[in-house]
């Protein structure tokens, strides 16, 4: 079981939490507003009112020993700066905190956070995305321009074999997965010899401007 805290409970902090202990993880949720505490409460392992600008109160709830921390404290940047190198000095290893913008985020690293959320930005562009490539069932921006896409196959895949599709060659593409619905089955890393039936669901690593040459994001 991981343990993980979350410092401050509006609405990003409070689903963040609320996930991590409804997936079975030990949760510790902290926020100076007694009722977003109350609220949380039932959601997490232990709920704490708290001013995680305390350094000293911050120190004495062991955060040196979850698994990660997030940082998501509203609007008021030097908050979110302060409780960050406080981790960073308590010895957390893993910080992941909320930027408003990228000078936030810049700052935010310079002080601890080890990952960066940007969570209207990332969601803009999942909801950008969802309607230009109405095709891709999901999408997930990764490290270096790199996307991970779940899409339908374009007809002129379906019958054919991974081998003769030499997505890799011609788009310097990866089928990482696929998902067959008919019957219900997850193959992960798909020999050469699988062939797509229309059905399936592709799981496709690469750059976003390969992955713009296929049709099914047309």
């Amino acid at each position: 079981m991981k343990r993980f805290a979350v410092i401050g409970l509006g609405n990003f902090g409070f689903h963040a939490a609320k996930a991590l202990f409804e997936d079975g993880n030990e949760v510790v949720a902290i926020d100076t507003d007694k009722a977003r505490v109350q609220a949380i409460d039932p959601h997490s392992t232990e709920a704490v009112v708290l001013n995680a600008t305390d350094r000293e109160a911050l120190k004495s709830l062991g955060l040196e020993n979850m698994n990660g921390v997030i940082v998501s404290t509203g609007t008021k940047i030097s908050i979110s700066i302060l409780i960050c190198l406080y981790l960073q000095e308590i010895g957390v290893k893993k910080i992941l905190a909320k930027a408003l913008d990228d000078d936030h985020a810049k700052i935010l690293k310079r002080v601890g956070a080890t990952e960066i959320i940007h969570p209207e930005r990332d969601m803009a562009l999942r909801v950008s995305r969802s309607l230009s490539r109405p095709n891709v069932l999901d999408f997930i921006p990764l490290a270096d321009d790199f996307d991970l896409v779940q899409a339908g196959p374009p007809a002129e895949f379906i019958g054919k074999s991974l081998k003769e599709l030499n997505l890799r060659a011609k788009y310097n593409l990866h089928i990482i997965a696929i998902k067959e619905l008919v019957p219900e089955n997850f193959v992960l890393v798909p020999p050469a010899s699988f062939r797509i039936k229309d059905s399936d669901i592709l799981i496709i690593l690469g750059k976003a401007k390969d992955i713009m040459h296929l049709k099914i994001l047309k």
